[in-house]
Order: structure tokens, then sequence, then C-alpha cells
């Protein structure tokens, strides 16, 4: 893989302050203790600092090597290690020692196994609910290589959030996601849409920019989550991890996030987060109160302008991080 286009320094909005203090220290010590895995840690998440010093991460399940070889993840590849039967209540725990409102929780794939992890994700859900009664639960999912007897066994734990990243535009799948298929992520999000007349679920998908795709082609990816009946939209940055994943195309400005952010909204997005460093799971308490109608008016942020005001801006908004102990 040829080295990144984009030489030198990352241009200043995407500076990230260094804060490893106590808070920091206490979610690395209990994701040790519990032998859990984050995707702050395994996909090298920018935003690790700030969330782990507020006492809030993503919890990574099925172990942490993926059997897919996506372009721009960090995750480890390779052959997998048996499932930890005790990773379930492991996370359910961690939770409660977090004191969590909301819990965020994702996984590699796991092709190799007859449901791809489905079970896993389902006891996972339990746990949780069982240790934290009242927790909000969202889930992260692999799209288990479309097989419906897997999703509608994640479904059928109830989650209060499905959240399943399209990650960039059709025209770029071949290169950034070798293993999937668009339709199949676009179905995925339809059949989890045609479940919510059971319970108040909530859909959400993400997508990375600075790939080499056109607004033209953003635009139309947009239209076709919305389309398949997601409320929320994330859109982030592209990052590459190292030298040997796919280069970055460009850097998208503040000012062209806003914007893309406010064509999602025309389009009928119920919340839609964009910015050089919003990731899926970042600041997911406040996408679902976002969508029902708890939340500020988050158009009006100036947390993307200066980025040496990035953490500062955050907290000083009237809703803070829903996934503190501070609750909602």
């Amino acid at each position: 893989m040829a080295k990144p286009k984009l030489a030198g320094p990352r241009p200043p909005w995407l500076k990230v302050r260094i804060n490893a203090d106590e808070s920091f220290q206490n979610v690395s010590r209990m994701t040790s203790d519990l032998n859990l895995h984050t995707v702050c840690q395994e996909a090298r998440c920018p935003n690790i600092f700030e969330c782990w010093s507020e006492g809030t991460a993503t919890f990574m399940i099925l172990g942490d090597i993926c059997t897919r070889h996506c372009g721009f993840c960090a995750v480890g590849k390779g052959k997998p290690l048996a499932l930890d039967p005790d990773e379930p209540r492991h996370v359910g725990e961690a939770v409660q020692r977090l004191g969590l409102r909301h819990a965020v929780v994702t996984s590699v794939n796991r092709d190799e196994l007859p449901d791809g992890g489905a079970g896993h994700f389902a006891k996972t859900i339990d746990w949780i609910r069982r240790l934290n009664p009242g927790c909000r639960v969202e889930v992260l999912i692999p799209d288990f290589c479309g097989n419906l007897e897997a999703l509608t066994m994640v479904l059928g734990a109830r989650p209060d959030v499905l959240n399943h990243n399209t990650e960039t535009v059709p025209r770029l799948y071949k290169r950034v996601r070798p293993d999937a298929r668009y339709e199949q992520s676009l179905e995925l999000l339809e059949r989890a849409d045609s479940r919510k007349s059971e319970w108040p679920l909530l859909t959400k998908s993400g997508l990375m920019v600075g790939l080499g795709e056109t607004r033209q082609e953003l635009l139309a990816t947009f239209q076709d989550i919305r389309d398949a009946g997601c409320e929320i939209l994330t859109v982030g940055q592209y990052l590459s991890p190292t030298p040997k994943h796919i280069p970055i195309d460009r850097y998208y400005t503040p000012e062209e996030f806003a914007e893309l952010r406010e064509a999602a909204v025309g389009m009928g997005f119920k919340y839609a987060e964009a910015g050089p460093l919003v990731r899926s799971s970042y600041h997911a308490g406040r996408h679902t109160s976002g969508v029902n109608g708890f939340a500020s008016d988050y158009s009006r942020d100036n947390v993307f302008s200066h980025a040496t005001d990035r953490v500062t801006a955050f907290k000083a908004l009237d809703l803070v991080q829903l996934q503190s102990k501070k609750g909602f």
C-alpha cells in the first residue's frame, strides 16, 4: 500500500488534547482487570483521552481479531481465538462500575461463527440490562454476512439503538470494505427498521470522508441510508492508522462538515453529527437524546471551529456527555 498522499502535519482542527488523568487510568485498569477490549484502543480512536477521562468507553466483544480485511481499520486481523463465555457478564460489570446510563457495544467480524457472534451480542445486552436496570444499550453490529437469523437474534434482545456503519460510498467498497457489500448493509438497516413497531428502537449509521468520494456520492449515500429508515447519521474524517492502510485523499474542513450536517438534517435525519473527529460511538448518548428532542440545538455548536477549545466547548454544552455518571 502506498504511503498517504498528504504529507506533513495534520490540520489544526485535528489536534487532540492528551489527558491521561485518574479517570483515564481507572478505565484502563478496569478493562484490563475484566479482560475486556475497547474499540477506543483497538481502532486507535483519536477521542480516547477525552472519553476515557470522562469515564466512558465503547466495549468491543468477540475478541480482538477480525476475520475481514478492511483497508481503513487498525483492528488486528487473522484467526480469532475461541469466544470468552464470561465476556458478556464482564461487560455488564464494567458498565456497572463506570455507572453508565448509555452503554455502547461493538465487535470485530467473526465470519467463521455460524451466527457471526449474534448470540454473544444478545447475551451481552442481557447482562448489561440485568446488572444496570434503566441503562440504555446501543449496539454497533457487523453485517453477519446477510444472515437474517443472526440479525433477528440481536433484535430479539431489544437494544435501544441498533447501529451499522455503511462506512463509505458504494464506488469505494471494493477498496475500503472488500469483504462487504453496500446493498447488504442497506438491507440490514431496512430489516431493523421494519421492527420499530414492536418497541422504541432507533437505527443509526456512520460514514467516513476523505477516502476519495465526491460530494455528490456522499449526498446520494446519505439519502440511501435515510431511505433505509435510519434516524441518526454520523460523519467523520478518515484518518489512516498507519502507512500500510488506505491513504487519506484529503482533509475536510469544519465548514464542509457543517454543510454536510445541514444536508443530512434537510433529508429528514432526526439527528446528524458531522465533524473532523466524529466517530459513530462518540457522544452516542447525545445522539439518542437528540432524536427524542431532549438535546440542545447542536447545529450552532462551535466545537470544531477552534481545536484548542474543543474539550472545553463540549463541556459547556447544555447537555453534557450522556455516557457519564451524571445520567440524563
